[in-house]
């Protein structure tokens, strides 16, 4: 198997697919090259480079990390005025319409992830050599990552196994339901779980522990506590994971790829983007997204000032909690100290998202705003161990348990024991929350966390029985011609 970092493959590999231009949509509308089994999936290498191509589209996600954070409680969008980013700001304020090009972004960038996975699992039988089936699982997987993604995104969605979309699908293929979708997600993950090792071949391709902790986490989202608390649990034992002793570490260069590490979306700095094609950037865009306007000063570099933390997210840390500084920049104070000036944007609140903002010297050689290298951290071990106490006390199976894995990640956030939770019952759910809240702010988690908990509520402008899920784009809805209903009340 090859040993390079999969991190510069996806950056240099050149694959031949339909699927492949700027305009990747849930259908080609109009195909400019294709290849078909006779002259493709002859070699490992066709189906090696066929498996990198399906990475590639994990890149994409950061619009859904950074939505998932301004569709929620946690940010403001931000920007230069309320019509920058025109969709990013409407979804902020939960106005936003299927007629919304951010939306549309995702729900394309994630159909075509599906769609590449698919690709080369349409020929999986065509060519037999040893070590296929590590590739066959890390494509199930990474059909269930886009699928979870769109999902949790639009709801129920058309599903087509081991074959890619072909136009006119639209019209003949439904929406499958919830339920369906889940249901080739969690084989998907299975398949991947039995096949795949805690040990990738390359660094940045999914494991056996990524499947475990993605399979945990649908089922989560389900309110399969019994299940997500078992397949959870065996990661932790089982798995070679654990939390870092230094939580600043994580979300610098060096913490990439670390033992906290569960999955991780790779970045690198090679340009090939430009703001009409954010999808083919190899960098990580939120970074540049999220950047304090007009910066100059030490550490950091300047961005667009969107994605600003509220005060609301800043007074949930508590007294003492050492992840505050690190997860929150507040620019005023660290400006006084520094003498370091910047502009301020839309809707300025004095705090940026630390983890995720551009650093100078971070290895950036492009543009800072369309190259950053800083890898997005997709799934963390912090985040298995706080999902697994919320399986276990929701689910009603262990409290005690629930508080174990609760305090291993309140221990580590204020540098001792001192702060541990002994409670039970819902009160023991609502610390649970509260951690994942502090634990996780500027990671993309929040708005679907409220929403799958019949929270939702706590997010201003949100409508129950119509914010919980995001509309499917129009122009889909029109080419599926009535085959296809949209999300109620949009």
């Amino acid at each position: 198997m090859k040993n390079n970092s999969i991190k510069k493959l996806i950056a240099i590999v050149i694959v031949v697919f339909a699927y492949q231009s700027c305009s990747d949509d849930f259908i080609e509308r109009v195909p400019v090259y294709s290849i078909d089994s006779e002259n493709y999936f002859n070699s490992e290498d066709d189906y090696y480079n066929a498996l990198i191509a399906s990475y590639d589209l994990l890149q994409a996600t950061y619009v859904n990390a950074m939505l998932g954070e301004i569709a929620s409680d946690n940010t403001l969008c931000g920007g230069g005025d309320a019509t920058d980013v025109i969709g990013f700001q409407q979804v902020d304020d939960m106005i936003h319409t299927s007629v919304n090009s951010n939306l549309r972004d995702i729900w394309n960038w994630m159909f075509a992830g599906v769609n590449r996975a698919n690709y080369l699992l349409e020929f999986q039988d065509k060519t037999d050599f040893e070590g296929k089936e590590i590739i066959i699982a890390e494509a199930k997987f990474l059909r269930a990552y886009y699928n979870f993604e769109l999902v949790k995104w639009f709801g129920g969605i058309p599903i087509k196994v081991d074959q890619r979309f072909a136009l006119g699908d639209e019209k003949i293929i439904p929406r499958s339901s919830t339920e369906e979708v889940y249901a080739l997600i969690e084989s998907d993950l299975q398949f991947a779980i039995n096949n795949l090792s805690y040990t990738a071949p390359q660094v940045g391709r999914a494991t056996k522990g990524s499947a475990q902790a993605l399979l945990g986490k649908a089922y989560l989202y389900q309110d399969k506590f019994t299940e997500a608390a078992s397949v959870l649990d065996n990661l932790i034992i089982n798995g070679p994971y654990d939390l870092v002793e230094d939580y600043d570490s994580i979300f610098e260069h060096l913490g990439e790829n670390g033992v906290e590490s569960v999955f991780e979306v790779q970045y690198t700095d090679v340009e090939g983007a430009g703001f009409d094609c954010l999808q083919c950037s190899e960098g990580n865009v939120a970074v540049g997204f999220n950047g304090i306007r007009n910066y100059n000063g030490p550490l950091f570099d300047s961005g667009f000032s969107f994605n600003v933390p509220t005060q609301d997210v800043v007074d949930e840390f508590e007294p003492g909690d050492l992840r505050k500084d690190v997860a929150i920049l507040d620019i005023e104070n660290w400006a006084a100290t520094t003498g370091a000036t910047y502009g301020t944007g839309y809707e300025h609140t004095g705090y940026f998202n630390r983890k995720y903002i551009a650093r100078k010297g971070d290895l950036n050689t492009g543009d800072q705003n369309l190259t950053n290298p800083n890898n997005y951290r997709s799934i963390r071990f912090a985040d298995v161990l706080l999902m697994a106490a919320e399986a276990f006390n929701r689910g009603g199976i262990n409290d005690g348990k629930a508080q174990l894995y609760l305090n291993r990640v309140r221990n580590r956030a204020f540098g001792n024991t001192d702060n541990e939770v002994s409670v039970t019952g819902s009160a023991l759910t609502e610390a649970i929350y509260h951690e994942r809240r502090v634990e996780l702010v500027g990671e993309g988690h929040r708005f679907f966390d409220l929403v799958r908990t019949g929270r939702g509520s706590e997010i201003d402008g949100f409508t129950p029985n119509r914010n919980e899920l995001f509309p499917i784009p129009l122009e889909e809805i029109q080419f599926a011609n009535g085959n296809w209903e949209q999300n109620p009340d949009y």
